[in-house]
């Protein structure tokens, strides 16, 4: 019994952190594709979608930053679906020129506020990039997503970036998105397999984003609906690594364990809703719903799956005497999951932000392990990150217009 046990858990920490090491080895190897030097035969038209519930704060500079982009001004709308917006922040925003949709909801989603969207809008677009309210696009990020459109390419992730890199928590933060990037994006790309979505910084074809959100009610976690339902039609998601949307990084502990909790909780629901499905799939030959219903939603999230190998790391040594399998196996899988973690990582992270991140590393590693107890409803209650960043302050990257 104790070995079926050992091999258990061995067997899906192995599983775990092969298919990330795989992946990450994967877009080390993968060539960047810059689109710099072409240029548009011609320009789709976009309507910029930014759900904003309660975000007064950032909303305003949000919206003053996209008339900078470099693209043609009568081919982009902003579109704000005000929910629980500020009566004085909704006329700011009609007097810069952006349309503004009012919404109001027993229980507001992100789904349900582009689903109204998409019944008063009409069908005048080609695309639709949908956006948070503390999202601020590079100049050129329409030019590059165009580009894509434009060859073919109907479903499209940019590089989300992190707006801010002002505490250890947001260092933290930063650094998890720049390894997901890495991974299960620019990696499942290189591999052949469709990029996973983020919520924000995502461009699709106008008719085919609009029927699919009418097939969606989630209240957490749409992103992994929405995903599904784009493959499921045969369409492959692109990752624009050449272009950037920044995102404010969580500041505080409180508000990273809020996060985490819905991100999980979600993960959870969908392996559970999607298992099955994710099988059948995969033995009809469809390897990217697989991989995004049931490989990705069965992983072990990052920051647990650390914590994880570094305690039974620990024990495989100090109880070797009673264990079937050698410690140093355990310890194999220590030493590969961190050369996971550390192949997506930019040289210029280690030399002026690597420390400040480990320090906050131990405090967010106990959160995840102590959220997985509090997960009970998480998947049905709409949590709500707070935002106040509206300049950039990332040293890694050029701020926009600069």
């Amino acid at each position: 019994m104790l070995f079926i046990i050992e091999l258990i858990i061995f067997g899906y920490l192995a599983a775990c952190v092969t298919y990330n090491l795989v992946l990450a080895v994967a877009g080390k190897l993968f060539k960047r594709s810059k689109l710099t030097d072409e240029v548009a035969k011609q320009y789709g038209k976009v309507a910029i979608l930014i759900p904003a519930y309660k975000e007064d704060e950032v909303i305003v500079s949000t919206v003053l930053s996209y008339k900078k982009l470099n693209y043609p001004a009568d081919k982009y709308e902003v579109i704000v679906i005000a929910d629980s917006l500020q009566q004085e922040t909704i006329n700011t925003l009609s007097e810069m020129d952006a349309r503004v949709l009012e919404v109001s909801f027993e229980k507001s989603t992100k789904a349900k506020s582009l689903n109204v969207a998409f019944g008063k809008l009409g069908d005048d677009f080609d695309m639709v990039l949908i956006s948070d309210a503390d999202n601020v696009l590079a100049p050129d990020f329409l030019t590059k997503a165009n580009l894509l459109y434009q060859k073919g390419h109907w479903a499209i992730q940019g590089q989300r970036v992190a707006k801010n890199l002002d505490t250890p928590f947001a260092i933290l933060d930063a650094a998890n998105e720049i390894i997901a990037n890495h991974i299960y994006r620019k990696g499942a790309n290189a591999l052949g397999l469709s990029s996973s979505v983020i919520g924000s910084g995502m461009v699709f074809h106008y008719p085919l984003i609009k029927e699919v959100l009418q097939e969606i009610q989630a209240t957490g976690g749409f992103d992994k609906v929405l995903q599904l339902l784009i493959v499921e039609r045969g369409i492959s998601i692109k990752y624009l690594e050449d272009a950037y949307i920044y995102d404010e990084k969580i500041s505080h502990s409180a508000v990273f364990e809020n996060q985490r909790k819905r991100w999980v909780s979600s993960q959870i629901v969908y392996l559970r809703t999607y298992w099955t499905k994710g099988w059948k799939a995969l033995f009809r030959g469809k390897l990217n719903y697989f991989n995004l219903s049931v490989c990705q939603n069965a992983l072990m999230p990052r920051m647990l799956l650390l914590f994880s190998l570094t305690i039974l790391t620990l024990a495989a040594f100090l109880l070797q005497q009673f264990l079937h399998f050698s410690w140093w196996w355990m310890l194999g899988l220590f030493i590969a999951n961190g050369l996971t973690l550390l192949i997506p990582i930019p040289a210029k992270f280690y030399s002026n932000y690597l420390l400040t991140a480990l320090v906050a590393l131990p405090k967010a590693m106990l959160i995840m392990v102590k959220l997985m107890f509090r997960l009970k409803g998480a998947d049905k209650t709409f949590i709500h990150t707070k935002h106040t960043q509206t300049g950039i302050n990332n040293p890694l990257l050029h701020a926009p217009g600069e």
